[in-house]
């Protein structure tokens, strides 16, 4: 499984109105073959800040996912609001025995 945490830090006055630029971003990614899980969450350390968490079925799903022509018009909705640079908090993880509430091996 190829997994991905990203942080975004959203200028102040975008906050309220971030999840609708990026809807039509969501929906495409949840869309793509061999995604698992996209979700948006919101920050509980800074509240102009979200979290994106990402789950795809391999390496291949991921490259094809950052590829796309919806990855790359999401990010041009994203970069007008942002306040700085999204920066990226984990990258791969091993899931094996998440059936069985296993040890994650984040690597």
């Amino acid at each position: 499984m190829y997994f991905i945490v990203v942080k975004f830090p959203v200028k102040p006055e975008y906050t309220e109105t971030f999840m609708e630029r990026v809807a039509q971003f969501t929906e495409g990614t949840r869309a793509e073959p061999g995604n698992l899980w996209f979700d948006w969450s919101r920050s509980v350390e800074d509240p102009n800040e979200f979290v994106l968490v990402e789950a795809f079925l391999d390496d291949d799903a991921a490259g094809a996912h950052v590829s796309s022509d919806h990855f790359k018009a999401g990010l041009d909705a994203i970069r007008p609001v942002l306040a700085a640079t999204p920066k990226i908090v984990s990258r791969k993880v091993d899931g094996s025995g998440w059936d069985s509430m296993g040890e994650l091996q984040i690597g």
